[in-house]
């Protein structure tokens, strides 16, 4: 099993001066404008928990590999020598436990192949009818959003200003919002985890107002 762990390294990691991130010009720009609440809420007691969260799981993983694919070629190792986001250094650690100091790339390629593994395993995500969730599935689903988290956040931190060149910051907030709001309500990821971009995320998981909603249609459909 691949073990992971956030440690800053002590010192300030390479960041823009200003967050362009956090202007109203951008945070105000969005693809959906309903409740996100409703939204990732557990529709009935008939359904599994277990099965919700794979399912939602699955499809954030999928979503956050799509809007990263879409400025991965701004992120290579001459751009981001290390996985950064605010005033943090993400490192990967190994299947030994071996801390290694990653490139953005080569850790968002880690994240993702990992997560791959995961979501495909018919003995951790199974589709099945009838087929039992293992003991460990929450942990792991923990463990997976939290890489998920840092992949979102580092897009918001050295790739906003590529995002916008794309028009597609409206998709970007909805996805990290409703992301957001996801993990909340079943708590998967620990505050002290998310804290480097709750300013965001006070912003973003606010209520919107119908006649600011953003509704031109890019790659992404909700």
């Amino acid at each position: 099993m691949v073990k992971s762990k956030t440690k800053p390294n002590g010192k300030k990691a390479p960041a823009e001066e200003k967050k362009h991130y956090m202007e109203p010009e951008y945070t105000k720009v969005r693809v959906v404008d309903f409740d996100l609440k409703d939204l990732v809420s557990l529709p009935t007691k008939e359904i599994d928990l277990n099965e919700w969260l794979a399912n939602n799981t699955t499809t954030f993983f999928n979503l956050i590999n799509l809007q990263y694919s879409t400025i991965s070629e701004f992120c290579t190792g001459d751009t981001c020598q290390a996985m950064t986001a605010c005033n943090t250094i993400y490192y990967w650690y190994d299947e030994r436990g071996k801390k290694m100091k990653c490139t953005a790339p080569q850790y968002v390629d880690l994240v993702m192949t990992f997560v791959q593994k995961l979501v495909t395993d018919e003995e951790i995500f199974p589709t099945k009818y009838g087929k039992d969730f293992p003991n460990s599935f929450e942990s792991l689903v923990k463990k997976v959003c939290r890489y998920l988290f840092h992949v979102l956040a580092h897009i918001y931190w050295a790739h906003f200003k590529e995002t916008v060149a794309l028009e597609l910051q409206g998709h970007l907030n909805t996805l990290y919002a409703h992301f957001i709001v996801f993990v909340r309500e079943f708590n998967l990821v620990e505050p002290k985890e998310t804290c480097i971009m709750d300013d965001l995320s006070e912003v973003l998981c606010a209520p919107l107002p119908h006649y600011i909603a953003y509704l031109k249609v890019h790659s992404v459909v909700w």
